[in-house]
């Protein structure tokens, strides 16, 4: 049973892989046995994530990738084609977040968020399904706001998740019948990332306190651990599935 969690011997593609939860994922999927591409828009913070996936005894290319442009997302699958012959998995983790009232949010900032979290998301599946054989996966990564508000002001963060969860649904009812690729989405709540470092003062603590059953934010590991099962064998008859991993925040 435990084999069907391994990655070894497939290959990776985690995008927004230059800080936080991309980190993460990237060195977690090497763990689990995968050989990694990582992409980002910060080259210089991409060397460090490289450093810890070959640390882990896997391989990893790093490429510079800006996923509002389907060119490079295409150059970062072809960079990992080259480098490893295959891609079968994508966690497809790029994306931004702001809190700017409604009345105050400019069509330009709007536009960029959903340029990243929702359009750079098709682009990066677009690119991969091009190239996977069946059995592969994509994991797209949500947010527990693309169903529930949590007090502050995220119409274009919100948006755009929801579209990732409706984007989700739709690749998985293409591809999953057509061309074997499951494709899934993760939901996650408070995590730390460079999103809660601009959370005022005591926000995320009320929010702890007051919608999350468990009482604590996320441990990055623990969300990592829900991308390995979607990424791997374990879940070969889940596809078009959003899961939360928030410790119970939609419950609330």
């Amino acid at each position: 049973m435990l084999e069907r969690f391994s990655l070894g011997g497939k290959v990776a593609i985690v995008t927004g892989a230059s800080s936080g939860l991309g980190v993460a994922f990237a060195r977690g999927l090497a763990e689990a046995g995968a050989d990694v591409a990582i992409g980002a828009r910060r080259k210089d913070r991409l060397e460090e994530t490289r450093r810890l996936v070959e640390e882990t005894g896997r391989r990893c290319v790093a490429v510079e990738t800006d996923v509002t442009d389907p060119a490079a997302c295409e150059g970062l699958v072809g960079a990992a084609m080259e480098a490893f012959g295959r891609v079968d998995v994508l966690v497809n983790n790029a994306g931004v977040g702001t809190a700017v009232p409604a009345l105050r949010e400019t069509p330009e900032q709007f536009r960029a968020v959903v340029d990243i979290n929702l359009h750079g998301t098709y682009w990066m599946a677009q690119a991969c399904a091009r190239v996977m054989a069946p059995g592969s996966s994509i994991v797209n990564i949500g947010s527990i706001l693309g169903e529930t508000t949590a007090g502050l002001p995220q119409a274009a963060y919100s948006a755009s998740k929801a579209g990732v969860i409706g984007l989700t649904r739709d690749l998985a009812q293409q591809w999953t019948g057509r061309r074997g690729i499951r494709v899934n989405c993760l939901e996650p709540g408070f995590f730390a990332s460079e999103m809660t470092e601009q959370y005022a003062p005591g926000y995320l603590e009320r929010m702890l306190d007051s919608r999350v059953p468990m009482g604590r934010a996320g441990d990055p590991a623990e969300l990592v651990a829900a991308a390995v099962f979607l990424a791997s064998d374990a879940s070969s008859y889940i596809t078009g599935v959003v899961l939360p991993v928030d410790g119970g925040i939609l419950l609330t």
